[in-house]
C-alpha cells in the first residue's frame, strides 16, 4: 500500500518560468542586471549634460551665484548675529562683493594704461631684437624672405576679413550675454542670500515624500562642503597671487600688480589657470627683462606652483573637497571638454559636492541626523 500511495503535487508558482534566464551563468544574469540600470544612469546624466549645454547662458550665472551665496551667507550670518537687520547685511554682503570685484578690475585697467607707452615701445624693441636674432641664427633667413612671411600674413588677414568680422559680430553677442548674465547673477544671489532657506524648502518638496529627509540632508552636506571649497579657493589664490606678485616685483618685472591680480583670479580656474597666468609672467618678464629674468621669473613660477600642489592642495584643499587629485585632472579635463573654460570651472566644485552627497545617501547618514544645523543655512530675520 505505501507503495502505492500518490506523492502530492507540487507547488506551482505564479512567476512565469524563464527558461533562457536560468539557463544563463549567474555573473551574465548580474552583469545584465547592473548593464541595464548603468544604461539608464548614463542616459539620465547625458540628458542632463545637454540641458545644461543648451542652457549655459542660464546654468553659469546660476552657477556662480551659488558660489558667491556660498562666499557670502558666512558674512550674512556673522552680522546678524550682531543684531544687524537682514535687510542691511544682505546689501552690505551683495555691495561689498561687487566693490572688491570692481576695484581688482580697476587697479589692473589703471596700471596696464599707465605702462602702455613703455609697453608699446618695448614691444617694438623686442620685435627687433627677434628680427635680429632671426636674421643672425643659422637658420639663414634673409630680410627679403623675414618681409615675404609678414606681408604674406598681412595678406592673410585681410583675405579672411569676413571672418574677423563675423568674429567681431560674436563679440558683440557675447558682451550682450555677459551682461545679461551679470544681471541675472546680481539677481540669483540677492534672493538666495534673502531667501535660501525658502527656495531650498521648495525644491525639496518636488521630490517624493520617503525620499524629502535623504535628499535635504544630502543638500546640506554638499552646502557645507560647497562653502569650504570657496573659502578654501579664495586662501589658495591668494597665496598664489601674493607670491607670485612679489617675485615679479623683486626682480624689477613691470605690471607686477596686474600680474598677480590675474594670478589670482586665473587661481580659480584648476590646473588650467595656473598655468596660463604663470606663462603670461615669464612671456612678460622675458619682453621687458630678457632671458634671464624670465628664467628666474619661471623659478618662481614653479616653485610657488610646487608649493601649492604639494602642501596647499593636500592640507587644505584635500580636507574641504575630500576629492583625490586624479579625480579633480580628469574633472577639469571632462569639463574643458565639455563646456570649455566654463567647465573647468565649474568642475571640481561640482565633483565635490556630487561626491558628498552621494556618499551621505549611500552611507544612510539621513537616518541618524536630527535635521540641519545653524550653519547649513540663511538664518531668518
Amino acid at each position: 500500500m505505501a507503495l502505492g500511495r500518490r506523492l502530492p503535487p507540487e507547488p506551482r508558482s505564479d512567476r512565469p518560468r524563464d527558461d533562457l534566464g536560468d539557463a544563463l551563468p549567474t555573473g551574465m544574469r548580474i552583469a545584465g542586471a547592473w548593464g541595464w540600470r548603468i544604461l539608464v544612469l548614463a542616459a539620465v546624466v547625458g540628458l542632463v549634460i545637454f540641458l545644461v549645454i543648451q542652457l549655459r547662458y542660464l546654468v553659469i550665472p546660476l552657477l556662480i551665484s551659488v558660489l558667491l551665496a556660498a562666499l557670502l551667507i558666512p558674512l550674512v550670518r556673522f552680522l546678524m548675529r550682531h543684531r544687524w537687520p537682514k535687510w542691511a547685511a544682505v546689501a552690505v554682503a551683495e555691495f561689498g562683493i561687487l566693490i572688491a570685484i570692481s576695484g581688482l578690475v580697476y587697479l589692473v585697467i589703471t596700471q596696464v594704461i599707465r605702462g602702455f607707452g613703455d609697453l608699446r615701445q618695448q614691444t617694438v624693441e623686442s620685435y627687433d631684437q627677434f628680427k635680429d636674432f632671426l636674421l643672425t641664427s643659422p637658420l639663414e633667413i634673409s630680410e627679403d624672405e623675414l618681409q615675404n612671411y609678414i606681408e604674406q600674413a598681412v595678406t592673410q588677414l585681410q583675405e579672411d576679413n569676413g571672418i574677423l568680422l563675423s568674429g567681431a559680430l560674436s563679440v558683440g553677442s557675447t558682451l550682450g550675454h555677459v551682461l545679461a548674465g551679470l544681471l541675472l547673477v546680481l539677481f540669483s544671489t540677492l534672493f538666495l542670500l534673502i531667501d535660501g532657506r525658502g527656495i531650498w524648502n521648495w525644491i525639496v518638496r518636488l521630490f517624493p515624500r520617503n525620499a524629502r529627509q535623504a535628499v535635504d540632508g544630502a543638500g546640506h552636506a554638499g552646502w557645507r562642503t560647497l562653502g569650504n571649497f570657496v573659502r578654501v579657493q579664495i586662501l589658495v589664490a591668494f597665496i598664489d597671487a601674493v607670491g607670485i606678485g612679489l617675485g615679479a616685483f623683486f626682480l624689477g618685472i613691470p605690471l607686477a600688480i596686474p600680474i598677480a591680480v590675474l594670478v589670482f583670479l586665473g587661481s580659480f580656474v584648476p590646473v588650467v589657470g595656473a598655468v596660463v597666468t604663470g606663462a603670461l609672467a615669464v612671456f612678460i618678464a622675458l619682453v621687458y627683462n630678457g632671458p634671464i629674468i624670465a628664467l628666474w621669473m619661471l623659478v618662481i613660477v614653479l616653485l610657488v606652483q610646487q608649493i601649492e600642489g604639494h602642501i596647499l592642495q593636500p592640507l587644505i584643499m584635500g580636507t574641504a573637497v575630500k576629492v583625490h587629485p586624479l579625480a579633480v585632472v580628469l574633472a577639469v579635463a571632462a569639463g574643458g571638454f565639455l563646456a570649455g573654460i566654463p567647465g573647468t570651472f565649474f568642475a571640481v566644485p561640482v565633483v565635490a559636492t556630487a561626491n558628498v552627497m552621494i556618499k551621505y545617501i549611500a552611507q544612510g547618514r539621513w537616518r541618524t541626523d536630527h535635521g540641519p544645523t545653524e550653519k547649513d543655512v540663511v538664518p531668518d530675520a
